[in-house]
């Protein structure tokens, strides 16, 4: 079973120059202590939530201080830049790193994003799907030309090619009902999460994605990585209470995410969207934990990540360290540390 950390979030309080110090130490730590790859996120324009706009920068100065963990985008989000220029960069980042990145791509449900840089979010589903196929075709190292609504691409030929042999593995952010069919045709491993939906939800949404996977004919069993808070403590007490602010911050700030998506064009139908946001603005703290998180000690963090395993049929986790930023440094840590010393053995 694959185990990922999820780097996104900036330490309450913190300035942008112990932030991305924190990072860095973050990746040393995940290399040291047997963590398959490093998933950064793609936050712009919050610097109260993160400094991690340039994310395949940042994935490149992991890659040149580590020579085992591997690093991914979770997401690049493909419809804010060229797909050319990502297919460069991100050919690049897999020669530094001699084959150890991973290609997590999505569209974003931040809406405000796309406001900000002036592209309209209903444009976004047909941005990504043009912007990959280009970039699977700009890998192959030859001459090509393309002709779609918002990209056009005239005999062009893209260097370097990758390290990894097409390509860097690829895996999609899955959210919407839409998108998990859409992904297992297209034959991409996917990301889920439990920030706006439930476990119920996601049962219900991987059945189709796993029969369209199969019905397109793919080689191989479909692959799904979930995205969830993870924070390990000596006691049960621990793990309740010591996460209690920041889990708290951290959710209060995803039902306003949600919420301000509702009615947008490009994010679902309203009534769907309003009904997630409100269902978790409506959360308690036990209906968090039991429902959102996964938080405990060792033998309980295993037993649940069995459970999650089973119910939706995983075969990755990638754990949020700290959501919502106020967890202290050493706490933080520490739940790292039992984390992949306690619980990771269990499952490898």
């Amino acid at each position: 079973m694959h185990f990922g950390i999820f780097v996104e979030e900036i330490r309450h309080g913190a300035n942008q120059v112990a932030s991305f110090r924190d990072v860095f130490e973050q990746a040393d730590r995940a290399e040291a202590w047997g963590i398959d790859c490093v998933w950064l996120g793609e936050i712009h324009f919050t610097p109260s939530r993160s400094v991690i706009s340039a994310s395949l920068q940042v994935a490149s100065a992991i890659a040149t201080r580590t020579r085992r963990v591997r690093v991914g985008t979770a997401v690049q989000v493909l419809p804010l830049n060229h797909p050319l220029r990502i297919a460069e960069e991100v050919a690049t980042i897999d020669h530094i790193s001699e084959g150890r990145f991973e290609f997590g791509i999505g569209r974003s449900g931040v809406v405000r994003t796309y406001d900000t840089y002036g592209v309209p979010y209903a444009e976004s589903q047909a941005r990504f799907r043009e912007g990959l196929e280009i970039i699977r075709q700009a890998w192959k190292g030859e001459p090509f030309s393309y002709e779609g609504e918002f990209y056009r691409v005239n005999n062009a030929t893209v260097a370097p090619r990758p390290y990894q042999d097409p390509h860097p593995p690829i895996r999609m952010a899955a959210t919407s009902e839409e998108t998990f069919p859409a992904a297992g045709r297209m034959g991409l491993p996917i990301f889920v999460g439990l920030r706006a939906t439930e476990i119920p939800d996601l049962q219900v949404q991987l059945a189709p994605y796993r029969q369209a996977w199969r019905e397109a004919g793919h080689p191989g069993e479909p692959s799904v990585y979930l995205r969830i808070p993870v924070y390990v403590s000596p006691t049960a007490e621990g793990a309740r209470e010591e996460p209690r602010e920041s889990l708290a911050a951290f959710f209060a700030r995803q039902t306003e995410l949600a919420r301000s998506a509702v009615g947008r064009a490009g994010a679902g139908p309203a009534d769907r969207r309003r009904f997630q946001a409100e269902r978790m603005a409506n959360l308690s703290y036990d209906d968090i934990l039991a429902k959102k998180v996964v938080f405990g000690t060792a033998a309980s963090v295993i037993d649940r990540l069995g459970e999650l395993r089973e119910e939706l049929g995983l075969d990755g986790v990638v754990a949020e360290l700290n959501p919502g930023g106020r967890i202290p440094p050493e706490l933080e840590t520490r739940s790292l540390q039992l984390l992949t010393h306690e619980v990771m053995p269990a499952f490898k």
